[in-house]
């Protein structure tokens, strides 16, 4: 019995310990709105691959299941931003605007 309570004692010791590390290191990152330049990108591309709704609608969905939009995103969040904010040049270049030919359905 003594030996399953120092055993739960030292998950949850482990457990502070690494919610206390991730909390220094959110410390670390600057908290500033950057440009998400490799986000828009992957959005741009997909506004612009195809002139149907459907087959734009159907890619926007594959790269949401399979997380492209989200891994796109993380990097752009955690890394591109931080060494944008940083050096002050960002690696991957702006996309650009929003394209015109872009309708939105009401």
């Amino acid at each position: 019995m003594l030996r399953r309570t120092s055993s739960k004692r030292r998950k949850i010791l482990m457990k502070l310990r690494l919610a206390a590390a991730l909390l220094g290191l959110a410390a670390l990152t600057p908290s500033c709105l950057g440009p998400d330049n490799a986000y828009n990108s992957l959005k741009n591309w997909n506004a612009n691959m195809s002139e149907s709704d459907a087959v734009r609608e159907i890619v926007f969905l594959g790269l949401t299941i399979i997380p492209v939009y989200g891994i796109a995103n993380f990097v752009d969040v955690i890394v591109l931003n931080t060494i944008d904010y940083w050096t002050g040049s960002n690696p991957v270049s702006d996309p650009g605007a929003w394209p015109d030919n872009f309708t939105a359905k009401d």
